[in-house]
């Protein structure tokens, strides 16, 4: 079998497995990696697929993740610029296990380097967020990040960062399984800023991945299962 075609076809049944983990959730697969978050023409890491994986025949040079991540994300502040530059950064780093301790390692520290005063809001969300897709995507023994409570750095990143919607579109998107009413209060942030965000009213929007014409928006709204299963 080809390699690249079997690491494909194992992601694939990967996001399939979880929709039964899920089930009372709504969602089809790990929702920060199974679903493309539209960025317009932001510039993010290099992808030649048209859907939300990998295609098994990418000839981006891993080794290369760290730097290329940490250079893409310190020149924008859009956080869905973020949300999706770290996702293609999660599904790359499955393929390189050094690679992606290496990207976990640089975020870390960019939190701990600030010249002066508490480091700016977007580290500690880097960070966080990194630390959930590799919990939804990476193997245990393999995840640098195992132990780490993503979503309390985000939630960290969000009272540094003040009003943000598109924060509270990703803090939703990860309190997916709960708790519910956290979920609740980051999604009716989320939809009222999207109201003036085009980028973001596009993404509550677009189709959510396996969800037969719901829209992220929907998927959102569903009611949280209590004790959803983690993959």
């Amino acid at each position: 079998m080809n390699i690249h075609l079997g690491l494909t076809n194992r992601f694939i049944l990967g996001c399939l497995a979880l929709l039964i983990l899920f089930a009372g959730v709504a969602f089809a697969g790990p929702p920060l990696i199974c679903h493309a978050f539209d960025i317009d023409s932001a510039t993010s890491l290099p992808w030649v697929s048209s859907g939300w994986n990998l295609t098994g025949k990418e000839t981006y040079d891993t080794s290369k993740l760290a730097s290329d991540t940490v250079k893409i994300l310190a020149s924008d502040s859009t956080v869905l610029d973020h949300m999706e530059t770290l996702r293609r950064a999660t599904l790359y780093a499955r393929t390189n296990h050094a690679a992606a301790k290496e990207l976990f390692n640089a975020l870390t520290a960019a939190t701990k380097s600030a010249s002066s005063g508490a480091p700016p809001a977007l580290y500690y969300f880097d960070i966080g967020y990194l630390a959930e897709s590799y919990k939804q995507w990476l193997e245990e023994d393999s995840n640098p990040a195992r132990g780490i409570d993503g979503y309390a750095l985000v939630k960290q990143a969000l009272q540094l960062r003040g009003d943000d919607p598109q924060m509270e579109f990703a803090a939703a998107l990860i309190t997916l399984a709960g708790p519910a009413s956290a979920h609740d209060q980051h999604v009716q942030k989320a939809k009222a800023g999207g109201k003036n965000d085009p980028l973001l009213a596009r993404n509550l929007a677009s189709h959510f991945m396996g969800q037969q014409g719901q829209t992220t928006a929907e998927v959102l709204t569903k009611p949280v299962a209590s004790g959803a299963s983690k993959p």
